[in-house]
């Protein structure tokens, strides 16, 4: 067995080898650039190598000085986590070459499988069921398009390199496919440095179902049962599942078997996933092998008793697999939710920020390996702690949370208790996103497929509500709870009445106006309310919407407060940063702004009439020009974030007047790309 292992990765997944490496009493190396010296990831292993700058392709895609870095500090092997090198053949390959042990799977099955197009090629003849579509080398457009004719709209255009939902588009017209083909392209050759595309039929409603498998190099090889990966956006998972609700034994059996076969195909050792996409009849289809760790195993591990990194470290070290098919029943249900700094309500454009507050779930850490009992209820999977930073160097995934319960219906009420106590303050998240998606009736009564969250957009995407009083007095009464703490602070007799916000007064009451605004839902003008408070010598008399009633402070801890808001007893947290007010409240998350009248009235606005970068990010594509006269809606520039691309389309009739930025300029977050004048 290994004494030492370098993890060729960063964030949640490096965090997650390093803690089973511990268990297991393995010490571990961590690499990191500049942009993460103080991450989380650095501070859980033994030791860690600085390797380059902050972009991924100067250190974390650097092979060489991975490879170079184990060598110094005598790791005896390299995991690769999941994403940057891991499905690597070459990196591989160097590995091997070097002397060391690589946690994966051998080069030659990852290139049989990193080509989607040779993959279902090799699929084929292994008898594993395949959608229609065209998946050869030929790559001249007008081909592809008449090949898309011939199989029949909507057709699916992937990457054939791709993954993550990378370089995929859905076409459904032939005279939209020349232009989707274009930007399938250009994300493909930005996310994986090859443009090859393949041509699929595009199932309705179907189910993303995925089989965990697992193999040795003394011939075994087992599938470890199915997750459901079906709720996505852009292609992306949000939710996953395991096991996969519907499934009867004989289909079970029918996609592991396939599995295995898929497997053994290609000479597989250590973890995969081969992902089916299935139809609501119980077909199923091969998509792709990912020769590599998912980021949803934790749902596999949970109702498996297994920890899928011991597995990799044992198969990797020259181990047999420590259990057999039969030993691997399923127990329970277990639900992963993938907290992001994202804005759903922007179309999940990535938010960039400081965590200046994150207040996570009661959980009780996941025995890995299965011991007895049953598994926590509660597990958060994370590479960031308060106080760092979400770049938009990586991605910006916050946490995965994890729930187990006895059957699914426990597992979704955990899930939705879970998210209610999640925090984040600092950037945007998809936590109040997810909560609503758990709690969707689609959801809730598995009326599963990809196109879940298109489907139910009203749902899941509700108009604004205006604050409920609740929120509205658990700000108010934070403001002036701090108040009190700060000038008691600083008074010099703190018995002087006249030196402290205590809100006395020698002759009547003190009335006081405070405002605030309601920003938080995209696309809607900030809603303002104003909240009068009346000082009273034990609590406060306040007015909302013309409304009177008694406010009390019952109890405080912290940020932790405890009301009377006349009968009724309201319990939340309000965390402060700068003038916006975080309040957390009965499972719900509310942000106010605070018009402070003491303050400056800050920036005016530019002048209008200029299309701004919802990011940073490069422009890709500059769609117009100087002087052209647009249509509401038609695209003008083409962003790159995050290996994602973003439209900026014309907000109304109008004449573009200047364009100022040009395909390869990196842009800031807000920085105007066009000016506009908008028809009269």
């Amino acid at each position: 067995m290994f004494t030492k292992i370098l993890i060729a990765n960063r964030g949640e997944i490096a965090c997650r080898v390093a803690a089973t490496a511990r268990r297991m009493g393995i010490r571990t190396v961590a690499v990191y650039s500049e942009a993460d010296a103080g991450a989380k990831h650095v501070a859980v292993c033994d030791e860690a190598v600085l390797i380059g700058p902050a972009a991924a392709k100067e250190s974390y895609l650097c092979g060489d000085k991975i490879i170079a870095a184990a060598k110094t500090t005598g790791a005896q092997a390299i995991h690769p986590g999941y994403g940057f090198l891991s499905e690597n053949a070459e990196f591989a390959d160097a590995v091997a070459a070097a002397g060391l042990a690589f946690i994966g799977p051998p080069a030659r099955s990852m290139r049989a499988m990193g080509s989607k197009s040779a993959a279902k090629q090799l699929m084929e003849g292994a008898n594993v069921p395949l959608v229609p579509g065209y998946h050869g080398d030929e790559q001249d457009a007008a081909f592809l398009q008449r090949q898309a004719d011939r199989i029949g709209y909507p057709v699916l255009l992937k990457a054939s390199a791709g993954g993550g939902g990378k370089g995929m588009r859905v076409v459904e017209r032939s005279e939209d496919f020349a232009a989707a083909l274009a930007s399938c392209k250009r994300e493909a050759i930005s996310s994986f440095g090859d443009d090859k595309v393949l041509v699929e039929k595009y199932l309705t409603r179907p189910r993303h179902i995925e089989i965990q498998v697992f193999a040795d190099t003394h011939g075994n090889c087992v599938y470890l049962h199915e997750r459901d990966c079906s709720v996505q956006r852009r292609h992306q998972k949000v939710l996953e599942e395991a096991p996969a609700p519907g499934m009867t034994l004989e289909r079970r059996m029918a996609m592991g078997e396939a599995a295995v076969a898929a497997a053994r195909a290609v000479g597989y050792v250590g973890a995969g996933t081969v992902e089916f996409i299935a139809n609501q009849d119980g077909s199923f289809y091969f998509m792709e092998m990912n020769t590599r760790l998912q980021v949803e195993h934790p749902v596999t591990e949970m109702i498996t008793g297994t920890d899928l990194v011991e597995w990799q470290i044992r198969v990797a070290a020259g181990q047999p697999l420590p259990k057999q098919q039969a030993e691997l029943a399923i127990n329970g249900h277990a639900i992963e939710a993938r907290v992001y700094a994202e804005n759903p309500e922007k179309g999940f454009l990535p938010s960039i920020g400081t965590l200046r507050h994150m207040g996570t779930p009661a959980a009780v850490e996941f025995e890995l390996g299965g011991t007895p009992g049953l598994p926590a209820a509660v597990r958060i999977d994370s590479g960031v702690r308060e106080g760092d930073a979400i770049s938009p160097f990586y991605d910006p995934m916050i946490a995965k949370l994890i729930v187990w319960g006895a059957d699914r219906t426990q597992a979704l009420a955990r899930m939705s208790q879970a998210l209610s106590e999640f925090q984040i303050v600092g950037l945007a998240t998809n936590i109040a996103f997810l909560k609503r998606l758990i709690e969707s009736d689609a959801f809730a009564s598995a009326d599963l497929d990809t196109g879940l969250i298109e489907r139910n957009g009203e749902a899941l995407f509700p108009q604004a509500k205006a604050a409920p009083a609740a929120a509205l007095a658990l700000a108010a009464l934070s403001l002036v709870e701090s108040e009190k703490d700060k000038s008691a602070s600083v008074a010099a007799n703190p018995a002087d009445p006249w030196g402290q916000a205590l809100g006395w007064r020698m002759n009547g009451a003190y009335q006081r106006q405070l405002s605030f605004t309601d920003d938080y839902a995209a696309g809607t003008e900030a809603k303002a309310y104003n909240v009068k408070l009346t000082y009273r010598a034990h609590g406060w008399d306040i007015e909302m919407a013309g409304v009177s009633s008694r406010l009390e402070l019952v109890a405080r801890n912290g940020a932790e407060l405890s009301i009377r808001l006349g009968d009724t007893a309201c319990h939340g947290s309000v965390r402060r940063d700068g003038e916006v007010f975080h309040v957390f409240t009965g499972g719900r998350h509310y942000t106010l702004g605070y018009n402070d009248p003491m303050a400056h009235a800050g920036e005016h606005e530019t002048g209008g009439g200029r299309l701004t970068a919802p990011m940073p990010g490069k422009v890709v594509a500059v769609m117009t020009e100087a002087g052209a006269e647009v249509k509401k809606g038609q695209p003008l520039v083409i962003m790159e974030a995050m290996k994602m691309e973003h439209t900026i389309s014309a907000p109304s009739d109008g004449v573009v007047e200047e364009v100022l930025y040009q395909v390869g300029d990196q842009v800031a977050d807000g920085a105007p790309l066009l000016a506009f004048k908008a028809a009269a």
